[in-house]
């Protein structure tokens, strides 16, 4: 057997969740999937921020309400350690202020428990994803922000404009739309759309697609 295959690397995930019965569930759920490995456990933030630093994981899957320290501050704290960190928040709360701080935070991902499988599974293997009405909520926050007809990001200094395009796929980014699900509205190739968002994502100063939301909403006074 060549070394090719047996070399794929795991991705390590910690799984923060203060009710142990929802810990086990998706740590069941998790140990089904040969390329995910699940290296923590924490009960609250303040375990979650101590578990990080000594395991390192590739991805989080964060609760927010919890004793001691809340997830969005857990999210805090560990991205300023481990930036690389990917951090999925996996919760029931989708207030719009909830919502936003927790992805102003630096969460990857915005998701309810509710979540189909399927979801949670693609978006810990890194595409981002955010529940129905978590990105109603960010769209809603862009209209109330932006007017209908002017482009959703105003450039702050050292960012460069974006295009028509650029502008066109922003919008759909921030509701949570895939890129094949980009590529299909715009009728663009699927391969054509990744570009973009990378080079969004170049211009506007951000890691994630997530983050792409915030500065949607962000970007331009009230």
């Amino acid at each position: 057997m060549s070394g090719t295959s047996a070399a794929k690397e795991l991705t390590r995930v910690m799984i923060v969740e203060d009710q142990q019965l929802i810990r086990r569930a998706f740590k069941t759920m998790l140990s089904l999937e040969p390329d995910l490995d699940v290296v923590a456990e924490a009960a609250d933030g303040l375990e979650a921020v101590r578990l990080a630093k000594l395991t390192k994981p590739d991805v989080i899957l964060m609760d927010l309400q919890m004793p001691r320290l809340g997830g969005i501050a857990a999210t805090r704290q560990i991205l300023a350690d481990l930036p690389q960190t990917r951090i999925i928040v996996l919760t029931t709360f989708d207030t719009d202020e909830i919502v936003l701080d927790a992805i102003s935070a630096g969460a990857f991902a915005y998701l309810l428990k509710d979540a189909a499988e399927s979801d949670i599974l693609a978006t810990i293997r890194g595409e981002t994803r955010l529940s129905p009405s978590v990105a109603a909520k960010v769209l809603g926050a862009v209209r109330r922000t932006h007017h209908a007809d002017e482009g959703v990001v105003d450039t702050e200094a050292g960012e460069e404009a974006l295009t028509n395009r650029e502008d066109a796929i922003l919008r759909l980014v921030a509701i949570g739309r895939s890129n094949k699900e980009i590529a299909n509205e715009l009728n663009l190739a699927e391969g054509t759309v990744k570009n973009y968002v990378s080079r969004i994502m170049d211009k506007l100063n951000v890691r994630s697609r997530t983050e792409l939301a915030v500065k949607a909403v962000k970007s331009r006074p009230k």
